[in-house]
């Protein structure tokens, strides 16, 4: 029911999932991701524990590859699908017996993609060809690889949500934008990451510094 893209930028150490579905609002249970320690998509049949889970194993200090055989003992882990990235760029995946419908996963350098009730084994392949082909920043690679599996043909079905996660060097994502139910959530999501990113620094410094923040735009400032 969904495909997704996990993925490290190396230059900047930005941690990212972009990530879409049938179902509704599929970034708010999939997408997990902590500055600093790594990035869980958990999603097929998803439990969200599994996210949390393996970020805390990561931040104890497991690769992507150790957290995967701790998450793997997991009670119903047949129906899991689990894709992650730690922050040294280490990939592991895995999907459970219990896959719905067409499922594959493609690692890439720093990125992983990952997909189930696919229209077709090359969904997740056009994925990482977009991502490794874009030269732009983490949060446009990562919506140009959800843009290129859509193109590939997406899910079995027509796709309903959509979302994008990024962190960086603060203990917030900086982006966490979501389509939680649209005729056209990938489109949507690139609308709102278009609009959001010229002032993505501005909301950074607000909290960090407001006195060096960009002027609000709003009715009464002075």
């Amino acid at each position: 029911m969904t495909f997704s893209i996990t993925a490290r930028c190396p230059a900047t150490g930005m941690l990212g999932i972009a990530i879409s579905s049938s179902s509704p609002a599929v970034a708010a249970r999939c997408a997990h991701l902590r500055a600093g320690v790594g990035a869980v998509a958990s999603q097929n049949i998803t439990d969200p524990r599994l996210g949390r889970r393996g970020l805390d194993l990561m931040a104890a200090g497991a690769s992507a590859e150790e957290t995967l055989a701790e998450l793997s003992a997991s009670p119903f882990i047949d129906f899991r699908q689990l894709a992650l990235v730690d922050t040294a760029g280490r990939t592991a995946a895995l999907s459970g017996a219990g896959a719905l419908g067409i499922h594959a996963i493609v690692h890439g350098d720093d990125a992983v993609c990952a997909g189930n009730l696919l229209a077709s084994l090359d969904v997740p392949r056009a994925m990482m060809t977009a991502f490794e082909a874009a030269r732009t920043a983490l949060p446009d690679r990562l919506l140009a690889a959800l843009e290129a599996g859509l193109a590939a043909g997406g899910e079995a079905g027509p796709v309903r949500s959509a979302g994008l996660v990024v962190v960086r060097d603060v203990e917030w994502p900086v982006v966490d934008l979501r389509v939680d139910w649209s005729d056209t959530p990938i489109a949507d999501l690139r609308r709102v990451w278009e609009l959001y990113a010229p002032q993505l620094e501005d909301y950074v410094w607000r909290a960090l510094d407001p006195t060096r923040a960009a002027k609000f735009g709003v009715p009464g400032e002075r």
